[in-house]
């Protein structure tokens, strides 16, 4: 029993950990705007080109981008490169054993990622990779220490270099300077990869925005009906008081 009761702290403090391992990094906060609708368009066109390479999203269905304003055309013409019909879902053409053989472990399904991390962590991760050549892939991030994934948009952030400041014994990342440009300004990335992490949160929940706004009505109902309630209590029991 002392066992059980003792496994089962550890098994409730384990996100507690993991949050407290994280405490330390600084996110910054993410443009998450469920309602803009171009945004959304622009994040699900970057996460089809650059993310769907190597990361599944199996809970989402190419038909489903018609919520954020496309039609089946452009979908078609547009965004179907790894699927017949967009009725299929977003797998992913590489096969598990190639992706743990070239990057050590299968690249995880992003379908509720955003959910799992958070916006603002998505956010701040892509834009803080930078180069390390002691990394088989080339690349490091300060968020996520010895990461596995490379940087796949290098080409349009540049390559940003470590700067270093001495705390006691140990040499601290400082901030990230960018060493070579890349296809794009910075101010330009920050925002590319602002709708990415818009479209990645609105694919963890797309009725996200319908079920607050029914959670709203739903709340003035009660308060509606509460009132009711209470002059129609009064009236049954007033022979009473």
């Amino acid at each position: 029993m002392k066992r059980l009761k003792n496994f089962l702290f550890l098994l409730a403090a384990v996100p507690v950990l993991a949050l407290a391992s994280e405490a330390g990094i600084h996110l910054d906060k993410a443009p998450v705007n469920l309602a803009d609708q171009e945004s959304l368009q622009r994040g699900a066109r970057m996460f089809i080109n650059y993310c769907l390479n190597c990361h599944s999203a199996n809970s989402m269905r190419y038909s489903r981008l018609q919520d954020l304003g496309l039609t089946e055309d452009q979908i078609k013409e547009n965004l179907l490169f790894a699927a017949d019909k967009p009725g299929e879902t977003m797998k992913v053409a590489m096969s598990k054993a190639d992706a743990k053989a070239w990057f050590g472990a299968t690249p995880p399904d992003l379908s509720v990622i955003a959910r799992s991390r958070g916006g603002d962590w998505l956010y701040t991760y892509l834009r803080s990779f930078y180069r390390d050549d002691s990394r088989p892939t080339g690349w490091n991030n300060t968020v996520f220490d010895k990461v596995g994934m490379p940087h796949v948009l290098w080409s349009l952030q540049g390559e940003l270099a470590p700067r270093y400041r001495k705390e006691g014994e140990h040499q601290v990342i400082e901030r990230l300077e960018l060493v070579k440009p890349g296809s794009v300004t910075l101010a330009e990335y920050d925002g590319m990869v602002g709708d990415l992490v818009n479209y990645l949160v609105w694919m963890g929940e797309p009725a996200q925005l319908q079920r607050k706004q029914l959670g709203v009505i739903v709340l003035l109902f009660l308060a509606f009906f509460f009132v009711v309630a209470y002059y129609l209590k009064k009236e049954f029991w007033k022979d009473i008081h």
